[in-house]
């Protein structure tokens, strides 16, 4: 079965872009950036530009959020906390924007769009959101499924500002317990990742049942 045009566009897209991630990850490796960043800790001015920079581009190394808030963590101690959440929210912004600016209307990334419109319908914007956060779900999927469903920006912002919250503390902690600024164990620990999936599960059974319902009632 032959691709049409859109779809052989689209999955060139997808594999340029997952080709250029890969490299940069190799080139720049986490522990590398941070072991940059930390030289930078005596200038407060630089180290904060640093930081944004480090947030925004996150995406295109598709690093988790987790190292970054381990290293601000380890920088600041729970005083920065405040920081690392906003970072966390900036960080899901260039995938969700370019996704709904983007928004194709044919191929797999339409469908996929569509699909993802029909959830967020279903729970609402900001619930969706925020389920979607707390589950384990790799969190630039997330922003682009949102981009792509035309997700509200007031609710995108606010469903990730809540949902980043757990994920965001614990990394902040690990990062101040460190002795050595390192990758290693900043990652959720299995009670907070089957914590985050009963919690998703709660918020998403009543607007699922209620749509399983409906469709039953049309159905019928």
């Amino acid at each position: 079965m032959r691709m049409d045009r859109a779809t052989r566009r689209q999955f060139a897209g997808v594999l340029l872009v997952g080709g250029v991630a890969l490299l940069a990850s190799a080139l720049v490796p986490p522990e590398r950036a941070l072991v940059a960043l930390d030289a930078l800790v005596d200038d407060p001015r630089s180290f904060a530009l640093a930081l944004a920079v480090l947030y925004l581009c996150r995406p295109l190394v598709a690093w988790p959020i987790s190292v970054v808030s381990a290293l601000v963590g380890f920088v600041y101690g729970t005083a920065g906390l405040p920081v690392a959440l906003v970072g966390a929210v900036l960080t899901t912004v260039p995938p969700y924007a370019l996704a709904r600016w983007w928004r194709p209307t044919t191929g797999p990334f339409a469908r996929a769009g569509e699909r993802s419109a029909d959830l967020f319908a279903a729970t609402g914007d900001t619930r969706g959101v925020l389920a979607a956060r707390l589950a384990p779900v790799p969190t630039d999927v997330v922003s682009a499924a949102a981009g792509l469903a035309r997700v509200d920006p007031r609710s995108f912002l606010l469903g990730t500002a809540v949902g980043e919250i757990p994920w965001v503390v614990a990394s902040v902690l690990a990062g101040q317990s460190m002795e050595a600024l390192t990758t290693e164990g900043v990652h959720a620990g299995w009670p907070l990742v089957v914590a985050g999936v009963a919690v998703a599960g709660a918020l998403l059974a009543g607007p699922m049942y209620q749509r399983v319902s409906d469709r039953a009632g049309v159905v019928d």
